[in-house]
């Protein structure tokens, strides 16, 4: 009898009793669809098995960890349990359990650790398609679900798989200023995150010792299989990833893995000099703000241009004024007025969620403890910083007691002995060691001390 068939009498019933079509669907159900991915002889590519996905898997266990705890590092930059201004993921609830106050040591901090957040996350793309791929017949395994225990490592791997499809698209995406989001990317990054990431757990408390036990016994040149199959014509080594029937080898397991590092390298290349600058930066082919903009000493990356936050002259011109608040007092100040007060200098780079970065800059102005103490705010305060541009996800943010205190934090009037350019905060921003660049706001209208 053919799989999927039955043969009826006259009467259309069959010798064993019951309808051809009741035997169909008991047989559909039992084996799956006569033809396509569910069948074990679909799937014939020599190079799967346990060992590659072994060594994919470790590479990622690795990678995805560093990724991760960078991520989560990002996220504690932000300071989003300190004003609802600053938290973009409202609801988060027990997730923010391990949030603490942003250090300002060391000042290139944050450049590290989102610029290897972000570099890390594009080399990894390449070994977690090769993965996928290497696994690819465990997806379309029949049945789709075996008993309660099975489906639930589904539903894990659904997590799994889905997540990372979906963490790694919207930080890609981000990264090249594509927001074709539907909502804010940091709600949907950082939520996403937490699925993928409970997914993660889960795969890693079944496979690791798996993956370990293969990867001691060293099967990277083994041969291709056989053609023998097990039991319903699964792969006889019971992993399910090695083909029943396989094709003849076009390239091997270990030069599998080759191109898989080739690209990553590749992907490297291209996207590593948006953070770490000087002459790399011109490779950084993948990075929109790889390209510099400005001129002379302004000549360092623009996240936002001030005609995109609708910022014009008449918002920077003669008539702007610097309002500072206090307990004790307020005060309005004219640029002049600012320039005239004592000057300082801190070299302090600019570093992006996207990835990018600056080197450090010389910046010179006002130190913000300072302007704290010109309106009777004393001692260890934080800071509500409004800007006065229109549009933009932080118009506003709030900077905690430890960034105000710093010396080298600065309301920058200029920078590398020049005035600041229009794009760059003219008349005036803020600059804060550590800090992700969102918090280093431009063109500034308001502090208000005591608030944050």
């Amino acid at each position: 009898m053919d799989e999927g068939t039955d043969r009826t009498d006259a009467s259309g019933s069959t010798a064993a009793g019951g309808s051809g079509r009741e035997r169909g669907v008991r047989a559909f159900l039992r084996d799956g669809p006569p033809v396509g991915p569910t069948r074990p002889g679909f799937w014939r590519s020599p190079a799967r098995g346990p060992w590659t996905t072994s060594v994919l898997g470790a590479v990622l266990l690795v990678g995805i960890t560093v990724v991760t705890v960078t991520g989560l590092l990002s996220y504690a930059a932000y300071n989003p349990d300190l004003s609802p201004v600053n938290d973009k993921t409202p609801g988060k609830g027990l997730l923010g359990f391990y949030l603490f106050p942003w250090p300002t040591d060391p000042h290139w901090l944050y450049r590290l650790t989102q610029g290897l957040h972000v570099t890390l996350g594009i080399v990894l793309v390449p070994v977690l398609l090769a993965k996928l791929w290497s696994v690819i017949p465990l997806f379309f395994a029949w049945p789709p679900v075996r008993s309660a225990a099975h489906a639930l490592e589904r539903l894990s791997l659904l997590c799994l798989v889905g997540g990372a499809l979906f963490v790694f698209a919207t930080g890609v995406l981000n990264v090249q200023l594509e927001y074709v989001f539907p909502g804010s990317f940091y709600v949907l990054h950082f939520y996403g995150s937490w699925v993928f990431l409970g997914g993660f757990a889960v795969h890693l408390a079944t496979k690791v010792p798996i993956m370990v036990r293969t990867l001691r016994e060293g099967r990277w040149n083994a041969p291709p299989p056989g053609s023998g199959e097990g039991p319903g014509g699964e792969s006889s080594d019971g992993s399910g990833l090695v083909s029943a029937n396989p094709a003849p080898p076009t390239i091997s397991r270990a030069g599998v893995l080759g191109v898989v590092g080739l690209g990553s390298l590749t992907l490297f290349a291209v996207t590593a000099g948006q953070s770490i600058g000087g002459p790399l930066r011109a490779t950084a082919l993948l990075a929109p703000r790889g390209r510099l903009s400005g001129d002379g000493p302004n000549d360092f990356p623009v996240n936002t241009t001030a005609a995109r936050a609708r910022v014009g002259e008449g918002d920077v011109g003669d008539g702007w004024r610097l309002t500072v608040r206090g307990p004790t007092a307020q005060t309005a100040l004219t640029r002049a007025e600012l320039l005239a007060l004592s000057q300082h200098r801190a070299a302090l780079p600019i570093a992006c969620v996207e990835g990018w970065s600056t080197e450090d800059q010389e910046w010179s102005g006002v130190r913000l403890a300072d302007l704290a103490d010109l309106v009777g705010a004393t001692g260890p305060v934080g800071v509500f910083v409004e800007s006065v541009q229109r549009t933009g996800s932080f118009t506003r943010v709030a900077l905690r007691a430890n960034q105000v205190g710093d010396p080298r934090s600065l309301l920058a009037l200029r920078v590398n002995g020049a005035d600041l350019s229009l794009d760059h905060g003219y008349p005036a921003r803020v600059i804060v060691p550590a800090a992700p660049g969102v918090h280093n706001t431009k063109w500034v209208g308001r502090l208000t001390f005591g608030e944050a």
